[in-house]
């Protein structure tokens, strides 16, 4: 990491010596350079953590060395030596501290103890945990009604903390469980759950040994996920086609050098992962997937047997397909006819694909209908319940699909409601509850009062920034459990509370003894997480611990006994077999090395759909006027960045170094527009209400097709309006927002 402030084209593959000196300077940061190096040699074992980082699944016992550099980044900010104690409270107002950076409020180091807010010296002050209990107590039950409480998730959360935190919302009376699924692949469950009749993935790592063609769209695996470029490079190394599909060009799609291989590290070339690489413009993949359809009916390559035993709805699907002209195919994907053809009979001449999606398809209004249309492509060739083949979104936060196995979701099923009440003796409320947009509207209004967040940094991880800070500073009581310090912290209710907790690297002791949670990965394997680090503080509590004891504050007549539950963690896992499908025997199957693979019916060919089968969708393409001074924004991640949290100013992989206020745009466009590269501009969103303007971002030339740009988040949220978000997911399309480039004065 470097303060230098330069812009490099990265010539080198992914990973590699970059990668290991990368590792090593965020030990030597948080100067933990021994105690991180023995606690990653326990990081996504059989017997130790799930790396706080992404849900990548992991290959057991294969290796000593199961982590990526970004997993060393994580690990090594929550195993870090510093400490934000009551004296660095003391010390630093909560205006002062509002100014400050992302960057350096994370690096400041973990929380030590529970702290209040007081308004009177603008300063966090000590709290003891009985008092925070009941100060949280004393709001919920002074509310006019549970819904007018938000309880918010975040995906580092364990299965057995969702759970409990889950049972205790419905049984204080709201089903307002907003939580980051909301913000990243709602657009996946909605999609694939009516089409398919699951949510999930089918796939899993043995299928990407097996695959023939993996397909990967709106994904940078590089940054966001780097451990799933091992397999990449494994299926290329095999012959395996890996056909990539991005807008800006990542080099962590196109080659990669495995420090793990002593022969990429010797021939510093490392190996080519994509083998096929395309640019659709942003927003164009809906039209790239309805093109791979067109090619795969009209050239006869569509398997018949498969379609007419366990689908419906292909005639009038293959219909409308046909009467899609190739010039709105090309207009809108930003690709040519030849392009498109060519990807198709890559996936025509594939007997088992693999297609992979992230946010880069999830964050647009037609998020949906371009997941079902890549799943349609998925079902012409019976490219699911087939070894090697299926449908792959791969998810980000560490525990986010197992957050919504546990019954984290707004709009539970009356199935799940049945279940839950006659194992806890209660009757849960059956009203949907607030999304995450819905509960930023809600607060906004006044008609949510009390914000809690289990986890997370909602204050910078969420659209519309200055309403959704406004939302929040107009709660009466706003509290996060968190690990470090963060911007939700600062942007505050008129009483608010951190409640500092236990991270996956450290042990958690009971009154039964150290306890181990559990955690599903992006590929419905679901394992043992134990830490093996002491706390950070005496102070820290375990978030079910967290829960319990906030539930036995509010509810003193439940008849569930939360405290008894934590006492140890395996009469959680027995409450979670009772009621979650897929988790009978839950305890003596997670504690088989690796643990379980929860059954995914589409691996059978069965299609637990209202129809018995998997459905075929028509959408529509977009045909959007252009406007000639209106270019598309898609906000992404830096390497030196995790979600919400900043660990530097380095994105390597696209050459800059100490800056984070740029903006990738192409050669064409600061020709068509009279910029020039290294230019600073303000960035102005074009809505129906109005303009949403961030300031100052240096014009960064990049291989980005024209008409499209890119730029960091959190600091271009402020762009993404609350309602521009995908159609019936309402993900925040914070891929695609239509902006305006303006010129700064010379003033």
């Amino acid at each position: 990491m470097s303060d230098k402030k330069t812009i490099e084209l990265y010539v080198k593959p992914a990973g590699g010596w970059d990668a290991l000196r990368s590792s090593w300077q965020a030990l030597r940061d948080q100067q933990v350079v021994m105690k991180g190096a023995n606690t990653l040699l326990r990081a996504n074992q059989p017997r130790g953590f799930d790396c706080p980082g992404c849900a990548w699944p992991d290959r057991n016992a294969h290796s000593t060395f199961e982590f990526c550099e970004n997993g060393v980044k994580a690990v090594a900010n929550e195993a870090t030596s510093k400490r934000v104690t009551a004296q660095f409270f003391a010390e630093n107002t909560v205006a002062w501290l509002d100014e400050q950076d992302d960057r350096f409020l994370e690096a400041q180091g973990r929380l030590t103890e529970p702290m209040a807010y007081d308004a009177k010296s603008d300063r966090y002050l000590p709290i003891s945990w009985n008092e925070a209990f009941d100060t949280i107590a004393r709001a919920l039950n002074e509310l006019a009604s549970p819904d007018e409480a938000i309880f918010y998730t975040s995906g580092r959360t364990s299965n057995e903390a969702a759970f409990l935190y889950q049972l205790f919302v419905r049984e204080y009376g709201t089903n307002n469980l907003p939580d980051c699924s909301n913000m990243c692949h709602e657009a996946s469950g909605v999609a694939l759950t009516e089409q398919l009749g699951s949510g999930k993935g089918s796939v899993t790592l043995e299928d990407f040994e097996l695959a023939q063609a993996i397909f990967i769209f709106g994904q940078n695996p590089g940054t966001n996920h780097p451990r799933m470029l091992g397999e990449l490079r494994s299926a290329a190394k095999r012959g395996c086609r890996i056909v990539a599909f991005n807008p800006l060009r990542e080099r962590g799609l196109e080659r990669f050098a495995n420090p793990q291989s002593p022969a990429d590290m010797l021939g510093g070339s490392g190996v080519q992962l994509a083998s096929e690489y395309y640019q659709p413009r942003i927003g164009g993949d809906l039209a790239v997937a309805t093109a791979l359809c067109k090619v795969v009916i009209e050239s006869g390559a569509v398997d018949h047997g498969f379609v007419s035993t366990h689908t419906h709805g292909y005639d009038d699907f293959a219909a409308n397909v046909r009467a899609v002209e190739w010039s709105a195919l090309e207009r809108e994907s930003g690709l040519s006819r030849v392009d498109l053809e060519q990807a198709a009979l890559t996936y025509i001449d594939s007997d088992a694909s693999i297609v992979c999606w992230g946010m880069g398809i999830t964050q647009h209004p037609r998020s949906v209908a371009t997941i079902q249309m890549l799943a349609n492509l998925l079902l012409l060739r019976g490219n699911i319940g087939k070894a090697g083949a299926g449908p792959c979104p791969v998810r980000g936060h560490s525990n986010v699909q197992g957050d919504r196995t546990m019954g984290i979701y707004e709009q539970p099923s009356p199935a799940f409601l049945d279940r839950l009440g006659a194992a806890f003796d209660f009757t849960p409320p059956r009203e949907h509850g607030y999304d995450t947009v819905a509960a930023i509207e809600a607060m906004f209004d006044r008609r949510a009062k009390v914000f809690f967040a289990m986890g997370g940094n909602f204050a910078a991880a969420t659209p519309d920034t200055a309403h959704t800070h406004e939302a929040l500073r107009r709660c009466e009581l706003t509290v996060h459990v968190s690990t470090k310090l963060n911007r939700s912290h600062l942007v505050h209710g008129r009483d608010a509370l951190i409640l500092p907790c236990l991270g996956r690297t450290e042990i958690d002791v009971q009154a039964g003894g150290p306890q181990a949670v559990t955690v599903e990965d992006s590929m419905s394997m679901v394992h043992l997480s134990s830490g093996m680090n002491p706390p950070a503080s005496e102070q820290l509590m375990s978030e079910p611990a967290i829960v319990a004891h906030l539930a036995a504050a509010t509810l003193p007549n439940s008849r569930t006994p939360w405290l008894a539950l934590v006492e140890d963690y395996d009469r959680i896992r027995d409450r979670i077999a009772r009621v979650i499908d897929g988790f009978a025997d839950f305890n003596a199957r997670v504690r088989t090395d690796g643990g379980f693979h929860l059954h995914h019916p589409g691996r059978e060919r069965v299609f637990p759909t209202k129809s018995g089968k998997a459905g075929f969708y028509a959408h529509a393409l977009d045909e959007r006027a252009a406007q000639a001074d209106v270019l598309q924004l898609m906000t992404v991640r830096s390497h030196d960045q995790y979600n919400t949290t900043v660990y530097g100013l380095d994105d390597r992989y696209r050459g800059v170094h100490g800056l984070r206020r740029v903006c990738f745009i192409s050669r064409a466009d600061l020709e068509r527009l009279g910029l020039r590269d290294g230019e600073h501009v303000d960035i102005a969103s074009v809505w129906h209400d109005g303009e949403r303007v961030v300031r100052d971002f240096r014009l960064v030339e990049y291989d980005i097709p024209a008409g499209c740009l890119a730029a960091y988040f959190p600091e271009t949220n402020p762009l993404v309006p609350l309602d521009h978000h995908a159609e019936r997911a309402r993900t925040p399309a914070s891929k695609s927002i239509p902006v305006r480039l303006l010129r700064r004065s010379a003033a």
